[in-house]
């Protein structure tokens, strides 16, 4: 799905923040197999956090993420109105030979084999959902071989866990894809699609910007509710995601509850409208409950 995060935006805040960076050093850290395609050569891999708190000008670029036109009507047909940011999103780095992951997820876990509610995805009357959705901003190019997020087309529908040595990249390769991309791309997996990344085998720096988006209702996550409280005394995520967005991009910071209790929809024009329902009903539950909200 192409939208245009404009890349040299997002390299140049980066580089601002690059002593912030964290190597995946540690060996309990570290996300596949040593000798394994995913390994790599060795290297870590690099997570930055922080990118909606960078300031007006250097997070404007990845807070337009939150509500891009491009991308509201995507998260619409796989999440439904009311969508919300579910994860911190950051941005990881590999140098050449960094290593990627090995394969992970799968509505039925892909190791375990045991159902990830948590990680559905379903299809009813042609209608699609995913309790989770992945949307990873690429940008540098990922040209074939080069390494980087790959995934297993189809197995979000699977029923049964991997074969051995597959989740490792050791069997079965042919299943496993690296999608070609360029600079400014935007790959949107459902979380219940088995995927992982392969070593980076580019000698330019891999970045991306991985963030995870959830329906109105569902939470996997629990940032949204640990943010310093700001004037209002309502912040639910840090304070700073919230400088300068405009209305739509705050809509998507909301926390889990249905849309009929009054939540921010984003509209086709971008513009925001409430769901709500009749006044007589909220009547009777602040009558029968003392409260606003059942």
């Amino acid at each position: 799905s192409p939208a245009p995060p404009q890349p040299p935006a997002c390299h140049a805040a980066i580089d601002a923040h690059l002593s912030s960076a964290v190597p995946r050093s540690d060996p309990t850290l570290r996300n596949a197999v040593r000798g394994s395609p995913m390994y790599g050569a060795g290297p870590p891999r690099i997570d930055l956090g922080g990118i909606l708190e960078w300031g007006e000008v250097e997070s404007r670029v990845f807070k337009s993420i939150l509500a891009h036109p491009k991308l509201v009507p995507l998260f619409h047909g796989l999440l439904g109105k009311g969508y919300r940011l579910d994860h911190l999103p950051f941005v990881l780095m590999n140098d050449k030979g960094g290593e990627g992951f090995q394969l992970h997820g799968g509505t039925v876990d892909c190791t375990s084999g045991e159902y990830n509610s948590h990680l559905a995805y379903t299809c009813h009357n042609g209608q699609i959902r995913s309790a989770l959705l992945g949307c990873n901003v690429m940008l540098v190019d990922h040209n074939p071989g080069d390494g980087g997020f790959c995934i297993v087309p189809g197995s979000h529908k699977s029923n049964f866990k991997m074969p051995e040595g597959m989740v490792d990249g050791l069997m079965h390769q042919e299943y496993i894809v690296q999608p070609a991309t360029k600079a400014g791309d935007v790959v949107l997996f459902s979380e219940g699609t088995v995927h992982g990344a392969m070593g980076w085998n580019s000698d330019v720096q891999r970045r991306c910007a991985l963030y995870r988006f959830a329906p109105a209702t569902m939470a996997y996550g629990r940032s949204y509710f640990q943010g310093d409280a700001g004037p209002s005394g309502t912040t639910m995520w840090p304070e700073k995601f919230y400088e300068d967005l405009n209305e739509a991009q705050r809509a998507v910071l909301e926390p889990p509850y249905a849309n009929r209790l009054d939540r921010p929809n984003i509209r086709e024009d971008g513009s925001v409208e409430i769901t709500e329902r009749s006044g007589r009903k909220k009547q009777h539950d602040k009558d029968v409950f003392k409260t606003k909200y059942f």
